[in-house]
């Protein structure tokens, strides 16, 4: 009989379901167990997906010997602190992003699963999507030639988690909207460069909606304390890298801005360029003696993708079973939360950031 990965979810939020439901699709896997300090949501969960046990403590969960693996659904401030501690425990990790609060604490869990040798991910779904995986698909095919421009933008023009939440509160969730979306796609646009080599960053973060109650889009299931509202609605970054390519990153919460919400990466290639919202290659019409004819607009067609159910969870759990390796790997995730810490340092300062 096959192994079965049992696993424990830490955090019955807003995303839980997602866990639970993208888990047990595998089927070398199945969530066995939740945490969480709310026992009506553990309720709603354990009802919904036929769950063996819950936790209000997830130190209990973590001494749970039957767990195999964990996923951390929890406020940003204990994303590090569950990591270490579920690696000791011998359990493989799937935590969501941000990584971590800061580049320090996101280290120590990297050191602590390369001395364990368990899998650990950091589980970035917008890689798994099918228009991503197009556009990777054809820049790994070098269709867009050398790769020296980016705009990655993540704009809501009302889209605040609720007022009240930790969403909102600095020494909770590390920063606002760049840490909570503008990350989702400051990694795609490195996913698909496939550069991870940032050299210098300029950034700028504000705050000038969701301080005066305006903006909420009402995501999040944990409850409202206090009206505290510390952390950037907007955040928008110039990032310079080793080979000389740039990267030009917006993240909004709240914006006046036309649409609802703007959500895309744009490539600019030597050859062509490329859009994922929707996939779509634009490129000069050359005839057989390479003389410009016109300019092409192609959409993809039948472009074999690698994870057709645009799964992370499936990843994780292949990669727990040694069938596969993580899409996400320990080193790009430092990459990733180097560059956060960055855009705040350089927001605060108001100068340029060296990235060693």
């Amino acid at each position: 009989m096959s192994k079965i990965i049992k696993v424990g979810v830490i955090g019955a939020g807003a995303i839980a379901e997602d866990h639970c439901s993208g888990i047990n699709q595998h089927p070398q896997a199945r969530v066995v167990a939740a945490v969480d300090i709310s026992t009506e949501r553990l309720e709603v969960l354990k009802k919904q997906f036929s769950l063996e046990r819950t936790y209000t403590d997830w130190k209990d969960a973590l001494a749970d010997k039957e767990l195999d693996a964990v996923t951390i659904a929890l406020p940003n401030y204990l994303h590090a602190t569950v990591a270490l501690s579920a690696l000791h425990a011998g359990k493989h990790v799937l935590v969501e992003k941000p990584f971590a609060m800061n580049y320090k604490e996101a280290l120590q869990v990297v050191k602590t699963a390369k001395k364990t040798g368990l899998v650990f991910m950091v589980g970035m779904n917008q890689r798994f999507g099918r228009h991503a995986q197009i556009v990777k698909a054809l820049v790994e095919k070098g269709e867009l030639g050398e790769i020296y421009h980016v705009k990655a933008y993540y704009r809501r023009r009302v889209g605040a988690p609720k007022f009240g939440t930790w969403f909102c509160r600095k020494d909770m969730s590390g920063g606002g909207a760049m840490m909570d979306i503008g990350v989702h796609v400051l990694d795609l646009a490195l996913y698909l460069m496939d550069n991870w080599e940032p050299v210098t960053l300029l950034a700028s973060v504000y705050t000038k909606f969701g301080n005066r109650k305006i903006g909420e889009g009402g995501w999040g299931k944990s409850e409202r304390g206090k009206m505290i509202f510390d952390v950037d609605d907007f955040g928008t970054a110039l990032l310079r890298f080793k080979n000389g390519a740039t990267l030009q990153l917006d993240a909004s919460w709240v914006l006046h801005q036309e649409a609802p919400t703007r959500h895309n990466v744009e490539l600019f290639g030597t050859e062509a360029g490329a859009t994922l919202e929707p996939p779509r290659v634009f490129k000069f019409a050359i005839s057989g003696k390479r003389s410009i004819t016109g300019y092409e607009i192609i959409e993809p067609q039948n472009v074999p993708v690698r994870y057709p159910g645009g799964s992370r969870f499936k990843n994780w759990i292949d990669a727990i079973l040694g069938k596969d390796k993580p899409v996400c790997t320990p080193e790009q995730a430092l990459v990733v939360q180097k560059i956060l810490d960055a855009i705040y340092l350089s927001s605060t300062t108001g100068k340029e950031v060296r990235l060693k």
